[in-house]
């Protein structure tokens, strides 16, 4: 049936711009309700006329009908979900508030309506029967969709439905409550430094951030604002311990302060309310839940992978600060390591034992030749690709960028939107979204988002990058390689649609084009002279790759085991006192042997919105368990000549193109001729597996 949305809202019809981009020149916050609304009345007519269909069911009927659900929806969801991430206020915010339960409850709706589960189940009969013949890419979604409802509670009985219902909707409203607490917490948490001497040793371009960002706030004096790691970049360079100590002290009590950002009542809930509907649904806890449906299948096989790899990360971390404190008490004798010392004198250890320190590797890194000579051009190589900047098209912010991407034979693959600069109304961290998925059934191409938090210097000034921003480009490039380079049928299946424990493999495997020399001297090249990075530091940055992996290995797996003690608790053993969240933290870290003083998890658990604000709720592991592959996969790239047009299609053809449309261990068996191993993994981080 028809639904009602203004003609004139940009929702209702779709985007006539290039590449279907939403045109968030018309979209105004008042267009997203109404779009909601009509989408979910528009998908639940749809999904009737399936379910009422007399016809016996098959794949044009059935799982194509279903594909073709939900557009409108569709088109205001990924708009939304972007720029409430990427540019909230407060009006977003409220429309998130009302939004987030209402499509908990829709999707509820839908896919525990029973007639759907046993459509489906006579549609896998028929197929096992031979009656029809289902593609590969059919078969694969059907199998997925079965056990997705399986797994979102259409077996239960109606009264247990409604308890999974409700817990549903309750969890989406609190997802969206921690992510908005956390964004004015961490605003509010930002140090503001007053004495100018007190920033001695921090670069100019950062200097001159932190003063726009205090006036930009109506603040006299530097604001130090904080990334979404424990550990703040600013630590490496700030030469004032006391101020150091209180930026570290800062990031760490995010959200367990009290007051009105406090966020642990939230997590709390959470973590019981997962649990719950965990036991409703016949699995043991929510991590359980989780790994059935990753590559992983059981909570096990996950802590199997950790918990060994746990005790070697902290024994090298402890050697590591042995160095450390030597050098701490250079500078101040009587002083013990602390986490506000590590950033500063790791930096120091490193720089006296390869010569080299972020100050040295700044003005060879600037941010416009590292996009176009580093990223974009290690993606032509690799895949023929070419990078057009669309000035006649815009983004939802005036700091977002668009670039039209094509082919070697100058066909269109998509459109890549860079939205590189930290801002308050931007969530910390780094990530990609899909404003458009590509599928064939639609006939659509991808547009795909990258967001970072690079502090933006004052208008005129080069935005000279760490190394660590350079690798966050090529990382979060990647994740945009696997959606633009889709090439899938089926739009459900489209890109990084693919189990949540491997979505970041081709991330991590893009990071190796940043080391590569034929891609390096392209990019790492003086801001000024022009000059490319002397051999030298070239040199001592490679030698230098795995000093402090004790640390990094460390602040990871703390992040990841404590998401996996959270969600490992059955519903009666969460803690009802906030105050009883950090004894939990410290308690989880302790009998996995990674307390190691000085290094705290990557993320606490108070600010921890991979987990308690989005989708890797005990699924924080899957960075490491795609790491697996990922040092697999450059063991291949080498041992097949690196950076070549051939290996670039091959990988690209084997996985980048295949996004959910199979099983992802099968498609890497394609490509490496066996399943993946650890030893390289372990020799990148210079750990054995200890018995735990």
């Amino acid at each position: 049936m028809p639904v009602s949305l203004d003609p004139t809202n940009p929702f209702a019809t779709p985007s006539t711009l290039p590449y279907r981009l939403p045109d968030f020149a018309a979209i105004r916050e008042e267009h997203y309700l109404p779009a909601f609304e009509a989408g979910m009345a528009e998908q639940r007519a749809e999904f009737e006329q399936v379910l009422t269909d007399p016809a016996e069911p098959d794949e044009e009927n059935t799982l194509l009908a279903l594909e073709r659900t939900g557009r409108l929806l569709d088109r205001v969801s990924s708009a939304f979900w972007n720029v409430v991430g990427s540019d909230s206020t407060p009006g977003l915010e409220a429309i998130e508030e009302q939004i987030a339960p209402r499509l908990s409850e829709h999707y509820d709706l839908l896919y525990l309506d029973r007639r759907l589960f046993d459509r489906l189940e006579a549609l896998d009969a028929r197929a096992g029967a031979g009656e029809v013949d289902l593609p590969d890419d059919a078969a694969h979604l059907l199998e997925h969709l079965r056990r997705d409802l399986v797994r979102a509670g259409a077996a239960l009985p109606t009264e247990k439905q409604e308890q999974v219902t409700r817990i549903n909707a309750r969890i989406a409203a609190l997802e969206a409550t921690f992510s908005r607490t956390l964004l004015a917490e961490s605003n509010d948490s930002a140090v503001l430094v007053t004495d100018p001497a007190e920033l001695a040793g921090l670069a100019d371009a950062e200097r001159a951030a932190a003063r726009e960002a205090a006036a930009d706030r109506g603040m006299d004096g530097w604001l130090l604002e904080l990334s979404l790691f424990s550990t703040q970049p600013q630590l490496v360079t700030l030469a004032n311990r006391e101020v150091r100590r209180r930026l570290h002290q800062a990031s760490l009590a995010r959200g367990s302060r009290g007051g009105e950002h406090d966020t642990r009542a939230t997590l709390l809930e959470l973590v019981r309310l997962r649990a719950e509907r965990a036991r409703l649904l016949g699995y043991e806890h929510h991590a359980a839940y989780v790994a059935e449906d990753g590559t992983a299948k059981t909570a096990a096989a996950v802590h199997a992978m950790l918990a060994p790899l746990a005790p070697a990360a902290a024994a090298n971390a402890r050697l590591e600060a042995v160095d450390l404190q030597r050098a701490l008490q250079a500078d101040e004798p009587d002083a013990t390591l602390e986490g506000w010392d590590w950033p500063r004198y790791a930096e120091r250890v490193r720089n006296e034992r390869y010569a080299l320190d972020d100050a040295a590797l700044r003005p060879y890194l600037e941010l416009e030749r590292v996009v176009h000579e580093g990223v974009f051009r290690a993606a032509h190589e690799l895949y023929g690709l070419d990078f057009t900047e669309r000035t006649d098209l815009v983004g939802y912010h005036p700091q977002v960028r668009v670039f039209e991407v094509s082919d070697e034979h100058g066909h269109p693959v998509g459109l890549f939107l860079g939205d590189y600069y930290t801002r308050a109304s931007k969530q910390g961290g780094a990530w990609m979204n899909s404003l458009v998925d590509q599928s064939r059934l639609f006939d659509e191409l991808p547009v795909v988002v990258n967001n970072l938090n690079i502090p933006k210097p004052p208008d005129g000034e080069p935005t000279l990058l760490t190394w660590d921003f350079v690798i966050t480009l090529f990382h979060e490039f990647g994740h945009a390689l696997h959606g633009l380079l889709s090439d899938v049928r089926l739009p459900s299946q489209s890109g990084t649609d693919v189990p949540r424990d491997v979505v970041e493999f081709p991330s991590q495997v893009n990071e190796m084009w940043a080391w590569e020399p034929e891609i390096l001297r392209h990019y790492a090249v003086h801001h000024v002279t022009g000059e490319p990075m002397p051999a030298e530091l070239v040199d001592t940055l490679r030698a230098s790759r795995r000093f402090n992996e004790g640390f990094a290995t460390t602040e990871y797996l703390g992040a990841a085991l404590l998401d996996q003690a959270w969600h490992r608790l059955a519903p009666e053993d969460v803690p009802d006192d906030v105050a009883a969240v950090e004894p939990f933290e410290r308690s989880a870290l302790a009998a996995v042997g990674i307390d190691v003083p000085a290094v705290a998890p990557r993320y606490r658990s108070a600010y921890f919105k991979h987990v308690f604000g989005g989708g890797y709720a005990a699924a924080y592991y899957s960075y490491l368990w795609s790491e697996v592959l990922d040092a697999d996969t450059v063991e291949w790239f080498a041992e097949n000549g690196g950076l070549r047009r051939d290996n670039g299609e091959r990988f690209r053809s084997a996985l980048l193109s295949r996004g959910g449309s199979a099983d992802m261990m099968d498609l890497f068996r394609g490509l490496r001729g066996r399943d993946p191993e650890v030893g390289p993994l372990l020799a990148r981080r210079g750990l054995s597996p200890v018995s735990v």
